[in-house]
């Protein structure tokens, strides 16, 4: 895990296992939605914050409000992928994301082939209560300085 060239950009490598993939070796689409969380989550813990002590401190938690992917080639079995994000905009309550999916292909330009690419906006909620809340105000600070 890494920042890449800027700092609100953040990459993870995925293996794809087995159990990510449908019957004929492709990984199956809503499986793509769980490695796009997994990368935002080791984002988070590597600024300093991990969600589990977010939720028992501050008593937030950060909730998907809306996804627009698009699908652009399969990944299989056994592939390395690199999933990552670039934080778009942050406001009071919220964080918008722009995410992707690459696999390693030295023929191209850039040597990345991209799979998948969207936008994710999450929401800082009370978790008690499940209501949007602003994010505190030491995380926000942090989260603004990366922009």
């Amino acid at each position: 895990m890494k920042y890449e060239q800027n700092p609100n950009a953040f990459t993870i490598p995925v293996r794809i296992y087995y159990e990510d993939t449908d019957t004929g070796g492709v990984v199956y689409y809503a499986n793509y939605l769980k490695f796009l969380e997994r990368c935002r989550t080791e984002w988070l813990r590597e600024i300093g914050h991990e969600q589990a002590d977010l939720l028992r401190d501050q008593g937030i938690a950060f909730v998907v409000r809306s996804v627009s992917l698009e699908y652009l080639k399969p990944a299989r079995l056994d592939e390395m992928l690199s999933v990552g994000l670039e934080v778009e905009r942050i406001t009071k309550s919220q964080i918008f994301f722009r995410q992707h999916i690459r696999r390693a292909n030295p023929a191209l330009i850039g040597g990345w082939e991209e799979l998948l690419s969207g936008r994710i906006q999450i929401v800082c909620v009370n978790s008690a209560l499940m209501k949007i809340t602003s994010i505190p105000a030491f995380l926000r600070t942090k989260l603004e300085a990366l922009q």
